[in-house]
């Protein structure tokens, strides 16, 4: 009898090791199947994983309203107490991923990148204010456009520059000459940094209103009726390009949005352009 029981003992012992085994097994299997499940009821398609976006861009209007007034930047105080509300909606933005951007329209596209470029230059001059100029860092001039800070890994799969906003994604992928005033570079001869930032469902309106605002502005373009000479920003020589491909020519593109005294702009016969220098002092205090 006593040998008998001894002969049976490995037999059991492998019945409750497989029996343990099954049970794990079925517990991690029901484990992974419920998480599963919930997996997908919540996150459905690829675009549905991704966050929702405000594409109001509330969060950046805010602190638009708070620290912007008529175009000036109140860099100190927001450094004093705006950074953590800008960095909160600086990681809303590193949140999209391409599923969602995919099925964005044009508009909602072109909105988040011009706000993106802004805040992520206000971000920039933050980082190393005070100072007197965007062109003070790094070690040459310009050299802040080309730095690499923007994590735009779950977008476009690398860390972005402000060049890479402007040049590969907006000028490349938009052919829009207008975002040229609706793209701050930080300095007094770039276009005024809006109360507000754009929305999608008004981006038409704004980016005309910014267009009108910038070649309004006399510190930026003036036309002198006496010498027949219509001076211009910079911008309109350094990327010509883009306006004579949207318009034919740089005159035309402006005559569409300059009327200096409430008028027209004269032909281009007899009139001379001249490109006025560029401001690169800080546009705040």
């Amino acid at each position: 009898m006593k040998t008998s029981s001894l002969a049976l003992r490995p037999i059991a012992i492998a019945l409750l090791a497989l029996t343990v085994g099954l049970l794990v097994a079925v517990l991690l299997w029901g484990r992974n199947a419920a998480e599963a499940a919930v997996e997908e009821g919540s996150q459905g398609s690829g675009a549905e994983r991704c966050e929702l976006f405000d594409h109001e861009h509330r969060a950046w209007s805010r602190l638009l309203g708070r620290y912007v007034h008529s175009g000036v930047v109140d860099y100190a105080s927001w450094k004093r107490s705006g950074e953590a509300d800008l960095d909160a909606y600086l990681r809303s933005l590193q949140r999209v991923c391409s599923g969602a951007y995919e099925t964005w329209s044009r508009e909602e596209k072109l909105a988040f990148w011009i706000n993106a470029y802004n805040a992520y230059t206000v971000r920039l001059v933050l980082d190393h204010y005070p100072l007197g100029s965007i062109r003070e860092i790094g070690l040459l001039p310009g050299a802040a456009f080309r730095m690499h800070f923007i994590p735009m890994q779950r977008l476009r799969g690398r860390t972005l520059s402000l060049d890479d906003i402007e040049h590969g994604i907006l000028r490349k992928e938009f052919a829009e000459p207008r975002i040229h005033f609706a793209i701050v570079c930080a300095s007094k001869s770039c276009p005024v940094l809006r109360a507000e930032a754009y929305r999608a469902e008004a981006l038409e309106a704004e980016l005309d209103d910014a267009a009108r605002t910038f070649l309004g502005d006399p510190n930026k373009n003036r036309y002198d009726a006496q010498t027949h000479t219509l001076w211009l920003s910079r911008i309109f020589d350094w990327f010509h390009e883009d306006f004579e491909r949207s318009a034919g020519s740089v005159l035309a593109f402006v005559r569409k949005f300059m009327h200096p005294g409430g008028g027209q702009l004269p032909n281009a016969d007899g009139l001379r352009i001249e490109y006025l220098d560029y401001d690169w002092a800080l546009n705040g205090r």
